[in-house]
């Protein structure tokens, strides 16, 4: 039991004293992630990545090993990214030295675990210590591709569904075409914030709800096309009741604010989908301890 306190206790120092170190790009990071809507889903990395662990807090404790030589491996990894960047400052832009440093911070982290906790503690945690690495906030040419990405996908997406309902429809570039109206899918519209959401959620709800590997690969990999279908679903359904009932919906609150509706639509997928996958995992589990069962007999 002192074992596994000092052990607590020297890792909470050294997290102390790094916090303390890199306290300017942690202060940025939160900053971005409150003010901008592109990096909202970094608010709930660091919480999500402390529960996870301390759920698991009891199973580790029987696994405690100090593990200097890989842990200090990691630390000076971490020490060494953050000198090159501090040297070549003036060449990088400023969101891409934020990333570096989140990163060499986070990195330094795992290793101060790894450090105090040992390699089988830290194998048994590795989701959430690989999960922390969602706080670095990627760079603005990064994240104007993935807008970008998103813009073309929910056209597209809507289009597959303006066409299967026989509606008139051409597509050029981020604008769609229908009878009487052109609409814009503009970076605004690209649903980057629920898209983050919606795979952040997934990845936690895979590693708390699946155990096979290629399961919770099939529902994380679900997660991208299903997000570009709930914003052309909603592109679809503001076009259609704007210009078959009521043009107010165009602008109106649904337009602005019902975005949460289709994000609840989507996880409810992710959800029916873990669930059928889930079922199919147990029934394969409880079969082969039955075949074990068998052979012992």
């Amino acid at each position: 039991m002192i074992g596994e306190h000092k052990n607590e206790a020297v890792f909470l120092c050294l997290i102390a004293a790094i916090c303390g170190a890199g306290w300017l790009p942690l202060c940025q990071t939160a900053i971005l992630s409150w003010q901008n809507d592109d990096y909202t889903h970094i608010l709930l990395i660091l919480p999500i990545s402390i529960v996870l662990i301390l759920l698991q807090r009891r199973s580790l404790q029987r696994l405690l090993k100090w593990n200097v030589r890989g842990g200090s491996s990691l630390l000076a990894a971490a020490l060494v990214i953050i000198c090159i960047t501090a040297l070549t400052v003036s060449y990088l832009p400023e969101d891409v030295r934020l990333s570096i440093r989140m990163a060499s911070l986070v990195l330094s982290w795992v290793g101060a675990f790894l450090l105090c906790f040992g390699s089988r503690a830290f194998r048994s945690a590795l989701f959430p210590l690989l999960f922390m690495f969602g706080l670095v906030p990627l760079p603005t040419s990064v994240v104007n591709y993935i807008i970008a990405m998103l813009q073309q996908g929910s056209v597209w997406s809507a289009y597959v569904l303006f066409a299967a309902c026989g509606v008139p429809v051409s597509v050029n570039g981020i604008f769609l075409k229908v009878p009487g109206l052109t609409v814009e899918v503009a970076k605004e519209c690209s649903s980057i914030r629920s898209s983050s959401m919606l795979l952040v959620t997934t990845l936690v709800l895979v590693h708390l709800l699946l155990r096979s590997p290629w399961r919770k690969s099939l529902v994380v990999a679900l997660a991208l096309p299903l997000s570009l279908a709930k914003n052309g679903l909603r592109i679809f359904t503001i076009v259609m009741l704007g210009t078959k009932v009521d043009p107010g919906y165009l602008d109106g609150r649904l337009h602005h604010q019902g975005g949460i509706l289709f994000f609840i639509l989507a996880l409810s997928v992710i959800f029916v989908v873990i669930w059928v996958l889930g079922k199919k995992e147990n029934c394969v589990l409880s079969a082969s301890r039955g075949v074990i069962q068998r052979e012992s007999a």
